[in-house]
């Protein structure tokens, strides 16, 4: 895991520059859009938000159609070639880019509805703010989380309690890098169906009066589930639209 730590590190801080150029493009247009062409912020939006759901979807359906149980000689094959062969990285540095842009283009636009009475630079520097405090936020917590199983490993080799709690992280790293990958998938389908539903006033207005006499509990769950499987749906359709023209073109949509 050291070695795979390693390697993924200068990927993080790749995609960490990456994004602080998202934002560096984000914020200018945001404010421009908000000025200029307030009409275009919504369509964006659900641009966006469709584009979430269609990650989502592709996501599950890689998961679904490349599933296999391995044996250990299989994973020690592997790991193996990892270490002897170089990792192909720039595919993977401009597909976790490209997301990091549609997820901070929708925070920065809701940032910007909540600041927007407020003035001009008022509004840029609170927009500026965010942009910074996402990125080294997020990927200084990306980082942390790669380098756990490092830390774990150092942990254990002392004695005492040290040595309990470098072992648990070792035992607990692969769960809670699992997790994370389910977690991020789930939030993809609530963001981006939540950003849908919203921009479709029929569907919005819908499940607001399905649910106004539910108790608070159900009033509060229910939209949520709702939004996730609308997400799965809508990315659903995107997914059936662009994979023919990816076969078509010869590339990913």
């Amino acid at each position: 895991s050291g070695v795979v730590a390693n390697r993924e590190l200068p990927v993080v801080w790749s995609v960490a520059k990456g994004s602080l150029r998202n934002k560096l493009i984000l914020v200018p247009t945001a404010l421009a859009l908000s000025h200029y062409a307030e009409w275009a912020v919504q369509p964006l939006l659900m641009v966006g938000g469709a584009y979430l759901c269609y990650e989502g979807v592709e996501k599950l359906v890689h998961h679904l159609l490349h599933r296999s149980k391995k044996t250990v000689q299989q994973a020690a094959a592997e790991l193996e070639e990892l270490k002897a062969a170089p990792v192909e990285e720039s595919a993977k540095i401009k597909g976790a880019i490209r997301t990091d842009f549609v997820l901070s283009a929708e925070i920065i636009v809701i940032s910007l509805g909540v600041v927007a009475s407020k003035p001009f630079a008022t509004q840029a520097m609170v927009l500026s703010a965010i942009g910074l405090i996402m990125t080294i936020g997020v990927y200084g917590l990306v980082a942390c989380i790669v380098k756990l199983d490092d830390l774990g490993l150092l942990l254990s080799q002392r004695k005492g309690v040290l040595q309990g709690i470098g072992r648990g992280i070792l035992w607990a790293a692969p769960f809670l890098m699992k997790t994370l990958s389910v977690v991020g998938t789930i939030a993809m389908f609530l963001v981006g169906g939540q950003i849908l539903v919203h921009g479709i006033p029929a569907v919005h207005h819908w499940v607001e009066h399905l649910t106004q006499d539910m108790a608070s509990i159900l009033k509060s769950v229910l939209p949520l589930l709702f939004n996730g499987i609308f997400g799965v749906l809508a990315g659903a359709v995107v997914l059936a639209v662009l994979h023919p023209l990816g076969k078509i073109f010869g590339k990913r949509p």
